[in-house]
């Protein structure tokens, strides 16, 4: 759950699309997002099929994963508004993720997050920390450390240094 003494009991997020919902990541968190027709993104052997492989961002190898994916949703197509979000953590470094929009920045009262559901036994709630209202709309606000871990990361990028063309 988000730290209720931040800025003044509210979280700032970044809401992305994802299939026809919406999700939330702490804007401190990301760093940039940018057109994913922009990048050519390398596949990489022998790593979880959400990892799409790595691309080269300003001279930067960095793994980019499917968050339709990494979500148990099926892939979907690259549009024009398909973008990636450059997030970066400290346990996990930077990451890309492909999500199907990016709609907005907004505050949310802390007070206004409520804890997920209870998980059902597929753990489709694992990546989820929170859900919060905007407008008539539900925000699932994700938990990057678990979304992002340190065991998908490390299979992209080592094969991203030996002979990946990027």
């Amino acid at each position: 759950m988000p730290d209720p003494t931040a800025a003044g009991g509210e979280i700032q997020i970044v809401v992305l699309q994802v299939g026809h919902e919406l999700y939330g990541a702490p804007i401190r968190d990301v760093r940039e997002v940018v057109p994913a027709e922009s990048y050519r993104i390398t596949p990489i052997p022998r790593i979880p099929r959400y990892i799409r492989g790595v691309t080269n961002l300003r001279g930067r190898v960095i793994p980019v994963m499917d968050l339709r994916m990494r979500l148990g949703f099926t892939p979907g197509p690259v549009t024009r508004k398909t973008r990636i979000a450059v997030v970066e953590t400290e346990a996990s470094g930077t990451v890309g993720m492909i999500v199907d929009g990016v709609s907005e920045v907004v505050r949310l009262p802390v007070r206004t997050i409520e804890p997920p559901p209870e998980d059902r036994t597929d753990g489709s709630l694992a990546f989820v920390q929170g859900v919060a209202r905007l407008g008539d709309r539900l925000v699932a606000l994700l938990d990057l450390h678990r979304v992002l871990t340190r065991e998908d990361r490390r299979p992209a990028i080592e094969g991203g240094r030996h002979g990946a063309a990027v």
